[in-house]
């Protein structure tokens, strides 16, 4: 003999499976990854324009950020809005940008850089000492990147720094390196 559905059952157990399914995406979202959109070609040809990309809140609980992470951060002038950006010059260092280049704690080579998209423009000469606890942060697209040359806050706290950028997944999945 057939059984009589059960609406009330039925919905009782989609409501606990749509439930249990938010709690596990804000728990993910909240405390193990961060989502974010990169709105402009500050970081092309790492990452373009409008890609989505995720990242480890966890990366850094037992590690430093090591020069060349590209991070999501809180922006140091709006703590409102997250940036995305390399890491260029870690705490206690000093960084230096002329001729075109970036020179690290008073180097006369030049920090290596095959991510850059294309040589700097030259600027003005600038120099940075970067606080204990910070670190000096530049978009891979230096030529159109609003990074910490022009912030008015030019470092990024630590505490500030919410995830290391893993892989890209939209419009097309891949690793950032």
């Amino acid at each position: 003999m057939k059984e009589k559905f059960n609406w009330k059952k039925e919905l009782w157990e989609w409501l606990k499976i749509i439930v249990s399914a938010a709690v596990i995406a804000l728990v993910l979202n909240t405390f193990i990854i961060a989502n974010s959109q990169v709105p402009s070609g500050s970081m092309e040809n790492t990452i373009m324009t409008n890609d989505r990309v995720i990242g480890s809140r966890l990366s850094y609980l037992f590690e430093e950020p090591q020069r060349g992470d590209i991070v999501i951060f809180r922006f140091p002038d709006n703590e409102k809005i997250y940036y995305v950006k390399r890491v260029i010059g870690l705490p206690g260092e000093t960084v230096d940008i002329h001729d075109g280049h970036v020179y690290l704690n008073g180097s006369e080579e030049p920090l290596e850089e095959g991510y850059i998209r294309e040589p700097m423009i030259p600027e003005e000469p600038a120099h940075y000492e970067v606080p204990e606890g910070c670190y000096f942060m530049l978009g891979d697209n230096r030529n159109y990147s609003a990074d910490a040359r022009v912030w008015q806050n030019t470092y990024v706290k630590k505490e500030k720094i919410v995830a290391k950028v893993l892989f890209r997944y939209f419009p097309k999945i891949g690793k950032i390196e």
